[in-house]
């Protein structure tokens, strides 16, 4: 039997995070098959045929899954479950709203945030706040699995050829309506696949001071800015900036924490980048426990000389 993945996309354009749950899909083996559920969603299906190690494009083209509301896709997923042994998301929002509900209506444990395949039926995911790994082994008939991005290498986006099957819709349930969406915009990289991300915490004091001292750095290497969720609750930057166990998962090349104390829902959600430089007052702060390089110091005069020597 196959594996299903299910694509996160804005119908026009994969999510990044998909190329990463199609390489777990392949480390689990057989055939992969990628669901591209929207409507007007021909490019995104386009673009998961592109992807180098999947089989088949499964696209179902219908206004109910205009905007992947988990209580029409759901049942769509569970019809395409029967036919795999196992179905995969990434774990984005879209993919943790769906894949409970998936579970719950197939009547299985869901396997949630894995980071590593150790057999088709053995996976392993990390518990407590990512200070422990357990290795879970399920016998469910149907394994519902949530991927985390930062864990898997991104599957090629060129090289496949995978055929593109046109699939009938499950129809609007009728139990839940979109009403609306803010999104923000910035020329930065987003956050969850930037190569280099600079995060500001509770010590910035206030939303002016990311734009005074946290912006220009970030602009300067070009890389998306972020925040614990210490400032996010404080009301210095948007929620979408937030990273840890409650925000995003990170896992850039250089990682930049600046006022940030290192509290444990926040190291989870970024201890697995490959530098992680700290600049805090504090030298008792956590966050210099995983740091690659610390500096002790007032923030507001490092960073503007960290600014200048870029």
């Amino acid at each position: 039997m196959g594996v299903l993945v299910v694509a996160d996309h804005d119908n026009k354009a994969l999510k990044a995070a998909t190329l990463n749950a199609v390489t777990a899909a392949a480390a689990i083996g057989g055939e992969v098959v990628v669901l591209v559920a929207g409507h007007g969603c021909a490019d995104a299906a386009k673009a998961a045929a592109r992807v180098r190690g999947v089989a088949k494009v499964q696209a179902v083209d219908d206004p109910a899954y205009a905007n992947l509301l988990a209580e029409n896709t759901a049942p769509l997923v569970v019809r395409e479950a029967a036919k795999h042994g196992h179905v995969l998301a990434p774990a984005t929002s879209n993919g943790k709203n769906l894949m409970p509900r998936v579970a719950a209506l197939l009547d299985v444990q869901q396997i949630s945030d894995i980071i590593a395949v150790k057999a088709p039926d053995t996976f392993v995911r990390p518990i407590y706040a990512g200070n422990a790994l357990a290795t879970v082994q399920s016998a469910d008939k149907v394994k519902v699995i949530t991927v985390r991005a930062t864990a898997f290498e991104a599957a090629p986006s060129e090289g496949g050829a995978a055929p593109v099957e046109s699939l009938p819709a499950a129809g609007d349930q009728g139990l839940s309506k979109f009403v609306g969406q803010e999104l923000s915009r910035s020329e930065r990289p987003e956050l969850t696949s930037a190569r280099i991300v600079v995060s500001g915490g509770r010590g910035m004091q206030n939303g002016e001071n990311f734009k005074t001292y946290i912006e220009p750095v970030a602009d300067k290497l070009g890389a998306a800015v972020g925040a614990s969720r210490a400032a996010v609750d404080a009301g210095f930057v948007p929620n979408d900036y937030q990273v840890g166990q409650t925000g995003k998962i990170v896992a850039p090349d250089l990682y930049v924490a600046v006022g940030i104390s290192g509290a444990i829902q926040h190291l989870a959600g970024m201890k697995d980048s490959k530098v992680i430089v700290a600049i805090n007052k504090d030298e008792e702060a956590p966050i210099f426990q995983v740091a690659d390089y610390g500096l002790v110091g007032d923030l507001f005069e490092i960073v503007p000389e960290l600014e200048k020597a870029l």
